[in-house]
């Protein structure tokens, strides 16, 4: 399907807007101006880049990123209206690479004839394999197409770098209860391509009730009230009763692919860290309502016990297997609890990094030195009897000596006194310092010097 589009025309020429009468409510109230738009003004006012490019009709190709129902589709169409390009919409559900070098012929014939360029819309843009993606790559470099690509999740994850490299990604914002206020309002005034000449009753209350289930969807809260309109005579009363009855169960916000995944697992993790178990606990409720396997969150959970807790709390990683175990043997209603209860051992447990920044340094160390030899007194019989004779210093073994200590080298000469761990003066890092202390009064390891493992 294509449709020309120039500068905004009178109500009924929207982009998309084949026949009001079978479009859904959301899709006929569809702003047509820019100042219509609601919620995005930091992206459309006068004076961002945004706005002021559509407004000029010097957009280019652009990624349209944000939850649904903040107006994506809307945009993408505003473009469209403000600017001399033949608009092609394309969903990236139904149309593949085929439909897309049709278009581009077609594209290619109106730019050498008429000299008009084209938009295409790709709705959906991250459904479309990589493959697919990089087919659209010559033309928008050839500039035979400007791009206008829709999407609901995080562009660097979803669209190509080639391809995002070639666009101006801009970030939709939730809408807030206020906008979806107002935006009711105006589907219960408009008589030309709302519900006006319906006359339905809504009080504010209930406005601001429907509002607020809508979680920042437009398109959900006009679907609600459309769905209840075709069950009232003209001038009868909307009530939240019917509302409630037409939203069914409250749709969880949260996807296994899409971005509300990463970003709930991230508030989880910060919050263990952060040592707040009920924000904890809420961010893997929300996740396990929505279906989420609970394992994933017990992998977390395993990754923050030695990360973020570490040598503090020893027993903090125990404490995550066995959960992980008794969900396993319980399944998920008995299980649930088990990994709720690590949850809230690991948020209130001590917290250190500082086995996490040692481990990072020892790597380092390795990576720099991948040959240096064990020093010949921690070589087996064996190969002891093989070192060179002036490296032949015999291996002392501590349980010979008093408290099990003796002082002598383990790493190479070239590293020794290099520290990579020191413990903190928390849980069980206080106690192991102070071993590590008497150690090094003895003759042993340091236990601090400026090459240690928080570089």
């Amino acid at each position: 399907m294509s449709r020309s589009a120039g500068k905004p025309g009178p109500a009924g020429a929207s982009l998309f807007a084949a026949s009001v009468r079978i479009e859904p409510l959301a899709a006929r109230m569809r702003p047509e101006r820019l100042e219509d738009v609601v919620g995005q003004q930091h992206l459309l006012a006068v004076g961002r880049p945004l706005g002021d490019a559509i407004r000029n009709g010097t957009v280019g190709s652009v990624i349209l990123t944000g939850p649904s129902g903040t107006g994506k589709t809307t945009v993408a169409s505003l473009i469209g209206r403000y600017t001399a390009q033949t608009v092609i919409v394309l969903n990236a559900v139904t149309d593949g690479v085929p439909r897309l070098r049709e278009l581009v012929a077609d594209a290619e014939r109106r730019l050498d004839s008429e000299g008009r360029r084209t938009l295409v819309v790709v709705d959906e843009i991250h459904r479309w394999a990589k493959s697919q993606q990089d087919a659209l790559l010559p033309h928008v470099e050839r500039g035979i197409i400007s791009l206008c690509g829709a999407t609901t999740e995080v562009p660097a994850f979803a669209v190509v770098g080639a391809l995002l490299s070639r666009c101006r990604v801009y970030a939709l914002r939730p809408l807030a209860a206020g906008d979806i206020e107002m935006l009711i309002g105006r589907a219960l005034a408009d008589s030309v391509r709302g519900l006006g000449t319906r006359r339905l009753q809504m009080s504010p209350t209930v406005v601001a009730w429907l509002a607020e289930q809508s979680d920042g969807d437009a398109r959900r809260a006009l679907g609600a009230l459309e769905a209840v309109a075709t069950t009232l005579v003209d001038g009868d009363e909307v009530t939240v009763d019917a509302l409630s009855a037409s939203l069914g169960v409250r749709v969880v916000a949260y996807d296994r692919v899409d971005v509300d995944r990463t970003a709930i697992m991230s508030a989880f993790h910060k919050s263990c860290r952060g040592s707040d178990p009920h924000a904890a606990l809420y961010w893997l409720a929300r996740a396990l309502v929505a279906g989420e396997d609970p394992q994933l969150f017990l992998r977390r959970l395993a990754a923050i016990a030695t990360e973020d807790i570490g040598l503090a709390d020893p027993a903090a990683l125990g404490i995550v297997m066995h959960a992980w175990e008794a969900y396993r043997r319980l399944g998920p209603a008995e299980g649930e609890r088990a990994v709720a209860q690590a949850t809230v051992y690991c948020a209130t447990a001590p917290k250190s990094n500082r086995l996490y920044l040692a481990w990072a340094a020892a790597r380092e160390a390795a990576d720099e030195t991948p040959a240096l030899p064990v020093p010949a007194h921690l070589l087996n019989a064996a190969m002891h009897l093989r070192a060179d004779e002036a490296r032949r210093v015999p291996y002392q073994y501590p349980h010979d000596f008093p408290d099990a200590f003796v002082a002598q080298p383990y790493q190479p000469v070239e590293l020794q006194g290099r520290v990579y761990y020191k413990p903190g003066a928390f849980g069980e890092e206080k106690r192991i310092a102070q071993r590590l202390a008497w150690w090094a009064d003895r003759g042993g390891p340091p236990t601090d010097n400026d090459t240690a493992g928080g570089r």
